[in-house]
């Protein structure tokens, strides 16, 4: 990929999957909220991705980290660690992106617990040139996030957890354009979730759950002090039901909505009224969002067949502001012992300038739950 200095920290929503051309042929005029590392917002695991991407009151496992941080006080094995990897964007040819995230915990007697998980995504191979064209190196841009993260039930049926979180993405290296001088971000964040749950091992039950996310410092990638960018900061809650219909055969549901934190930028803006957005305080940036409509929705459901095979699909939908994609997923999981593998795929959907950039999505997700939690 080719791309100017400028304009490569633009690039990003389209990396996230934007159906920016359905919407350029829409003759109402919407503005795409856009943020800085949106792949902070992008599903981390095999299990989610089969189930419309919903994570915030799904029964707990080793990602938990990435959804709601307060699920892993309910979860039944005393550690667990996760590792996936996701091939991104591969229906645009983009064969060099991916998406790989490492998560675990560790548990405290019956209701604390410790967590940690790490995030690489890597934009593959871009030619860097100016503006006018001309090529001037060639680099691999990356963005990482590494957190650390504590939960605790508040009661036998409800916890809460906590995660901070450091940021880093290198999209521009150190580079210069005239007088501004590019540099890699660095920002600090922070998730709360609470999660509810009345299923009991072999019984059928409520979960629940809500989860901030992202809620931290602005990111700049220059010298310029009027371009910082807001962080992806998130307001999501889930509910889901739990049948266990007998000890061989289990099914949930569960339906979930979020809610982007992040004001949008004006359109056509000036150069002086785009200063202006980038200097819109972070709380004063939360508050001005619900102006928006930023939102998602999403539901899923996971089969489960003697505690060892899982079948699961689910459908994610977003708002005109968003990009307003929407598609099926499906996958399925089979556990042997302590390790369980997941796999995930997001089904073609829409054609030609309308088609999903995230069609043939797959996931590859394992999973170690050694030990049973004490």
């Amino acid at each position: 990929m080719k791309i100017s200095i400028k304009k490569l920290s633009k690039i990003l929503p389209v990396v996230m999957g934007f159906s920016t051309l359905s919407i350029a042929q829409s003759t109402e005029k919407i503005n795409i909220v856009t943020t800085s590392v949106p792949f902070l917002r992008i599903s981390s695991d095999a299990r989610a991705g089969g189930m419309g991407e919903t994570g915030i009151a799904t029964s707990p496992d080793a990602n938990a980290q990435f959804y709601n941080v307060a699920k892993y006080a309910f979860a039944e094995s005393k550690t667990g660690i996760g590792m996936t990897y996701t091939p991104w964007l591969k229906k645009l040819g983009l064969n060099d992106v991916y998406l790989a995230s490492l998560a675990g915990y560790y548990k405290i007697g019956d209701d604390q617990a410790f967590s940690a998980s790490l995030k690489y995504f890597s934009l593959g191979n871009l030619q860097i040139s100016d503006n006018d064209g001309n090529a001037l190196y060639t680099q691999r841009p990356s963005e990482m996030s590494v957190d650390a993260g504590y939960s605790r039930k508040l009661s036998p049926k409800i916890s809460m957890g906590l995660a901070a979180r450091y940021i880093h993405s290198d999209i521009a290296g150190n580079s210069s354009q005239g007088n501004i001088q590019y540099k890699a971000g660095n920002a600090f964040s922070a998730d709360l979730g609470l999660y509810y749950s009345t299923v009991a091992e072999g019984k059928s039950g409520w979960s629940a759950g809500a989860a901030l996310s992202n809620l931290g410092t602005k990111i700049s990638y220059s010298s310029d002090a009027g371009q910082e960018n807001f962080l992806p900061a998130n307001v999501g809650g889930a509910a889901g039901y739990t049948w266990a219909v007998n000890e061989a055969h289990k099914l949930t549901i569960n339906a979930e909505a979020n809610k982007l934190l992040v004001p949008v930028a004006p359109a056509n803006a000036t150069e002086d009224e785009y200063r202006k957005y980038n200097e819109t305080g972070v709380i004063d940036g939360w508050i001005s969002s619900f102006g928006n409509k930023a939102m998602s929705y999403a539901a899923g459901g996971e089969y489960v067949y003697a505690g060892q095979f899982s079948l699961r699909a689910g459908y994610y939908r977003d708002t005109r502001s968003l990009g307003k994609r929407n598609y099926f997923t499906t996958g399925f999981g089979v556990k042997y012992n302590i390790l369980d593998f997941n796999f995930s795929y997001v089904l073609p959907s829409g054609t030609g300038i309308n088609s999903n950039p995230l069609s043939n999505t797959i996931r590859f997700s394992l999973i170690f739950s050694p030990g049973a939690a004490k």
